[in-house]
Order: C-alpha cells, then sequence, then structure tokens
C-alpha cells in the first residue's frame, strides 16, 4: 500500500493557499464602486473574471476535501467508478482524483 501521506500534505498545503486567493478575492469583490460609469463597466468585467476564478477554488476545495475525508476512511487512491487503484501517477498529476485513468476516458 502506497503512503499517501505526501498527498495529504499537497493537498492540506493547496487548499491553504486556495483560502487565501478567495478571500482575497472576496476583498476585491467588496471594494466600493467607482462613481464613473466607464470605470463601472471595466471593474464589473474584472468582477466577473474573479468570481469564475472563486467558483473554480471552491469547487477545487470541495474536491480536495472529498479527498481528504476518503483518506480519513481509508478508501484514497480507490476509483469510484471501477474499484481498481488510482496510479500514483495519477495522484501525482491529481491528489484528489475520483477515477483511474481508464475510467476517465
Amino acid at each position: 500500500m502506497t503512503d499517501y501521506e505526501i498527498y495529504r500534505k499537497r493537498m492540506e498545503t493547496r487548499r491553504a493557499e486556495l483560502v487565501a486567493r478567495l478571500t482575497k478575492i472576496e476583498d476585491l469583490l467588496d471594494d466600493p464602486v467607482d462613481p464613473d460609469v466607464e470605470e463601472r463597466a471595466t471593474e464589473r468585467e474584472s468582477d466577473e473574471v474573479f468570481e469564475r476564478q472563486g467558483l473554480a477554488g471552491q469547487e477545487e476545495i470541495q474536491a480536495i476535501d472529498a479527498a481528504l475525508k476518503r483518506m480519513e476512511n481509508k478508501v484514497y487512491g480507490v476509483c469510484l467508478s471501477c474499484g481498481e487503484t488510482i496510479s500514483d501517477e495519477r495522484l501525482d498529476a491529481v491528489p484528489y482524483a475520483t477515477l483511474c485513468r481508464k475510467c476517465m476516458k
């Protein structure tokens, strides 16, 4: 059985980075609105980008949390579709992967 502690540390580090990024995004989105109409339009476009980044970050945090829960339940590294072991190469690329390479196709 593979020692998954390295994946736990990577995911916890990545989760902390995402939480910090989401905090910054929230702060940016809370900035006061510029009274200039043209500036407001530009700010709104930027806000939409930040919102998409925030949603992607939240989704990644949820995936990380689910992977950490699978670790607690001793089922981490097992494909949720076929039950086979997810390769270390796949977990190296995506530590919170839920499917093996075969089932991803």
